[in-house]
């Protein structure tokens, strides 16, 4: 089959909220849809040794949260559905800032109860500066919550955006009766079984029928005329070039946990998300459609399977074709690779697959040749731009606590680091090792997976730092960038990848360097131009 047929068939999307707003959940629901599995998981039982699919590792089993992203990928109406489920914890933020670079388009899910909560805020101004299209994800109904508009109003004041809503809800909470699909005119029983598969639907194009009073009571056939007749009246009619081009979100209503109104969001989703999408490097714009393969790795994960020491790398295919075997060019390295094994994915099973096309995610399995943001093609040199690393918010010296495991510790903090979990820091002055995270939690899984994975045992100090800032001096030969690292001996530092960090332990510090030092650039990302 051909490029452009293989191509239009693709969706890649990533799924963002809040901690708890029910993203793994609907993760499954979607996963059900597309018969990948046959039940789906006690998502926070622990009762039942049975995690959600997309959580496989040990610590998120544990914990009931997402640390790391999942990749998962499924069949549903001819089309190929490539989901990224990303953490909602805020401490594991960088990894979805990541994830974003390698989606086409993103479902946020949000808590009937609780609204637009900070987390996602931050995720959908990332999804706005890029403009990536989204569909809001409403989720919970058969909670007591917020009133519909005052939710949807809710929505384009916090996150910005221009909302229409796709469904509606009949009631909610202890009176929630259905939905009622605008997007394909019908209406949706709520039955409140959790263990049935599928909801049933009944085509209902007319609201202003008797019938439905005798499905749903007069009052909820009263509200649900004026609600209708408002959304009419209030919101935009739904336009897919402007919600391709990131200016309109169609929002749906449902409970994931129920298995209730997620088939509408999957239909919907299937008829206007958008193919794989043109991306940027720093060479030039490069086309799903052109027939040279070219990838980014935009995450890298060790040891999946626990009992196999493996590390992976998942590659975001942005043009042509990747073969099996065929050998492929590591840009950063000059290098010529080939991959005897590459995997599709769903959760932590794999699968060997011969040709993945423009859209897919593939997995590579790497003996350490990678690090986040590498670039692989048929043999140009491109550069995927976007994938930078962010100043920690937290910063502690990490300690070798088994002195007999010195090699085990250095590898595994190695390992830990190229997969993006934090970033190592090490000190000009003494060669002390400080680990940077986005959040506390992160020193945990840190330790943990040190201990479990690697064997090795490690402690923390406190480090007071403020901010990391990348060091860009624009005379690397002045005398006023000598004057700098003679008096900043003490705060300098080299990341993972040898670049100069300026640890500065107050905004103060940061403010007076600046003006003391004018040609000393400073920046809180690793990427700037």
């Amino acid at each position: 089959m051909d490029l452009i047929t293989e191509i239009a068939k693709r969706r890649t999307f990533g799924i963002i909220s809040h901690p708890d707003a029910g993203k793994t959940t609907l993760t499954e629901k979607l996963l059900l849809f597309g018969g990948a599995i046959q039940e789906a998981g006690a998502v926070k039982s622990n009762k039942i040794k049975k995690g959600a699919t997309s959580d496989f590792m040990e610590i998120e089993r544990q914990r009931g949260i997402s640390v790391a992203t999942s990749v998962l990928a499924f069949i549903y109406r001819d089309k190929k559905i490539n989901i990224l489920d990303t953490p909602g914890h805020k401490d594991f933020a960088e990894d979805t800032f990541r994830t974003l670079t390698a989606v086409d388009s993103v479902i946020v899910v949000i808590d009937v109860a609780k609204g637009v909560e900070e987390q996602t805020e931050k995720l959908v101004q990332v999804c706005r500066m890029r403009n990536i299209p989204m569909i809001v994800f409403i989720n919970k109904l058969d909670r007591e919550g917020k009133d519909a508009f005052d939710l949807l109003d809710e929505v384009e004041q916090k996150l910005g955006l221009k909302v229409t809503p796709l469904s509606f809800p009949i009631g909610m909470g202890y009176d929630f009766k259905g939905i009622y699909n605008i997007w394909e005119k019908n209406i949706n029983l709520f039955s409140g079984d959790n263990k049935k598969d599928i909801e049933d639907t009944i085509a209902f194009d007319d609201v202003n029928n008797p019938e439905l009073e005798k499905m749903i009571g007069d009052d909820a056939a009263t509200d649900l005329r004026d609600n209708l007749e408002l959304v009419r009246e209030v919101y935009p009619a739904f336009d897919n070039d402007a919600y391709r081009n990131g200016e309109l979100q169609p929002v749906f209503f449902g409970s994931a946990l129920n298995n209730f109104g997620v088939r509408e969001l999957l239909d919907c989703f299937i008829d206007i998300a958008p193919v794989p999408q043109p991306k940027n490097a720093e060479e030039r714009l490069v086309k799903p459609e052109e027939s040279k393969f070219s990838g980014f790795v935009f995450k890298i994960h060790a040891n999946m399977d626990p009992k196999h020491r493996d590390r992976l790398a998942f590659v975001k295919i942005v043009s042509g074709t990747f073969e099996r075997n065929k050998p492929y060019l590591h840009v950063r390295n000059k290098k010529k690779l080939k991959f005897s094994s590459p995997n599709a994915f769903f959760a932590e099973k794999k699968e060997i697959v011969d040709v993945s096309y423009a859209g897919d995610i593939v997995g590579l399995h790497d003996t350490g040749n990678f690090k986040i943001g590498d670039t692989l093609t048929e043999g140009e040199v491109l550069n995927y731009k976007g994938i930078p690393s962010f100043s920690p918010e937290h910063f502690r010296y990490i300690n070798n606590a088994d002195p007999m495991k010195a090699k085990q510790m250095a590898k595994g903090v190695d390992q830990l680091m190229d997969e993006g979990v934090a970033q190592l820091f090490t000190l000009d002055l003494n060669g002390r090792k400080v680990i940077g995270t986005v959040g506390a939690l992160q020193y945990e899984v840190i330790q943990y997976r040190l201990e479990h994975e690697y064997g090795a045992k490690c402690s923390y100090e406190n480090f007071p730092i403020h901010k990391a800032c990348w060091v860009d001096p624009e005379d690397e030969k002045n005398d006023e960038f000598a004057e700098f690292k003679r008096v900043k001996q003490k705060f300098l530092a080299k990341d993972k990848q040898g670049q100069l960090v300026f640890l500065a332990d107050s905004a103060f510090s940061i403010q007076m360097t600046q003006q003391k030092y004018p040609s000393v650039k400073l920046h809180f990302t690793s990427e700037f131009e």
